[in-house]
């Protein structure tokens, strides 16, 4: 389970971190185990042709219409290496000048952007930032993952909610941006937080503020929560459990917050382990929401507009608990009482 990720990764590059542990297991085994597929080309001596790519088509389409014009040995090896980079998402429309000279990566490169000129770069919510960091070195901007931590923990132009010497984690807005391939670290930090302070409405302020919470205060909550819910229609009943819990000074006791305490796993590859043992959950850190009864010290991912509208407008309820349920869906079962939630436990 470790070596293959870490063989395709020492091939490929780095997965992407939107993966999880199975899925980089099974994408890496097969990267390794086709290899030859993705590194030598089909035809040495090949001749260009032109291959267009339509509005919308899918990433199946696109690589089994590649080998059938014989620019790629394997469709599903040229599909796999696409889905382990992230670049299954940033492939555009438009006409290519391809070769059968090329590998399976070159050609990948090649398709991810329609011009020289520009970058198309996607950030998923709840992701940290050193994940939209191990994403940029496939992207195509010009500055290193190294330089966009240190803008993110050091920024140039902060806000004026960041507290003084704070990082912008929680304010980098998901989404896609199309930005010139000369964009710099800082200018596409600006562009997200840009971006942020576009989506948080007078009416989120006004939630933020109704709950008791500044605007720095709400971004961390929302933070958990994006990393607690797997269903958006679930966001605002989570939200009003943490805020019950902060408002009798409850801790609150998110696992999220341990997984950002401990860091990367690197038998896992990720930065969000999982399960956690008991003896995780007693890390040394501010963030550790288990040992200290308050939010942490700042944002612990990068949450979408669903999270932060649930904080600003959370659902009424009485509960203080809740838990995923036992059948895998997603949801989860909520409880009023410690003994309610025990009841929820999976057998």
């Amino acid at each position: 389970m470790v070596f293959v990720p870490v063989t395709a990764r020492q091939s490929f590059g780095a997965p992407n971190p939107g993966l999880n542990a199975g899925q980089k297991f099974i994408l890496g085994f097969e990267l390794v185990w086709n290899a030859d597929k993705l590194v030598q080309p089909c035809d040495p001596n090949g001749s260009e042709q032109l291959f267009t790519i339509q509005p919308g088509e899918s990433v199946d389409s696109i690589s089994t219409r590649l080998e059938q014009v014989g620019l790629i040995p394997s469709a599903g090896s040229f599909r796999t290496y696409l889905i382990w980079t992230g670049m299954d998402v940033f492939i555009q429309p438009g006409t290519f000048r391809l070769s059968p000279a090329h590998t399976g990566r070159d050609i990948a490169m090649m398709l991810e952007s329609t011009t020289l000129t520009q970058v198309n770069f996607n950030v998923l919510p709840g992701w940290r930032m050193e994940e939209i960091a191990a994403a940029l070195p496939t992207s195509g901007f010009d500055f290193s993952s190294d330089e966009f931590k240190r803008e993110v923990i050091v920024p140039t132009n902060p806000p004026e909610f960041l507290p003084i010497g704070g990082s912008t984690e929680g304010f980098l807005a998901p989404g896609r941006y199309i930005l010139p391939r000369k964009t710099t670290a800082s200018q596409l930090i600006y562009a997200m937080l840009e971006r942020f302070l576009t989506e948080l409405t007078p009416g989120m302020r006004t939630g933020f503020a109704d709950q008791g919470l500044t605007v720095y205060q709400a971004v961390t909550l929302a933070s958990i929560i994006q990393r607690e819910a797997i269903m958006e229609s679930e966001m605002p009943l989570i939200a009003s459990v943490f805020i019950n819990r902060l408002n009798v000074d409850m801790p609150l006791q998110s696992d999220p917050t341990v997984q950002y305490s401990l860091g990367y796993n690197s038998l896992q590859s990720t930065w969000w382990t999982n399960p956690l043992t008991a003896t995780d959950l007693t890390f040394d850190s501010p963030y550790n929401t288990y040992l200290f009864h308050h939010l942490p010290p700042g944002p612990i991912s990068e949450p979408g507009t669903a999270a932060l509208d649930a904080v600003a407008h959370p659902s009424r309820s009485s509960y203080y608990f809740f838990q995923a349920k036992c059948d895998g869906s997603g949801l989860h079962n909520f409880a009023e009482t410690f003994a309610q939630h025990q009841q929820n436990n999976c057998p």
